[in-house]
């Protein structure tokens, strides 16, 4: 396994236990289609999240938001609704959030709710 994904699993894990901490119930990790991945599947009050994670150790190639471009969020948008319509969810309320999580900082974690307008 590379340094790059052990470090991603370990975001993962972070905002996993961060998400827990704040309510959310958790419905799948890593949920992949053949167009895409989703990081985290969340469910709170009434909201199904979709959560894009990503973890960096600095920021000398930019914030980790940065790397969530307009082609990674069509591939999670349309990952979200193959998921929508496979799991029967439709008619609840989406959200798309971007967790940050920097490790070289204490493990800092930045929740960016609601990240994606539609």
């Amino acid at each position: 396994m590379s340094n790059n994904r052990k470090i991603g699993i370990l975001g993962e894990d972070i905002a996993v236990e961060h998400l827990k901490s704040k309510g959310y119930r958790i419905l799948e990790r890593n949920y992949r289609s053949k167009i895409g991945e989703i990081d985290i599947i969340a469910f709170k009050n009434n909201i199904l999240v979709f959560i894009e994670v990503k973890t960096r150790s600095n920021t000398n190639f930019g914030f980790p938001y940065e790397a969530v471009n307009k082609r990674k969020f069509h591939k999670i948008l349309q990952t979200s609704l193959i998921y929508i319509k496979q799991k029967g969810y439709k008619g609840y309320q989406i959200r798309y959030d971007i967790i940050e999580v920097f490790l070289s900082n204490n493990r800092k974690i930045n929740h960016i709710e609601n990240v994606f307008c539609l």
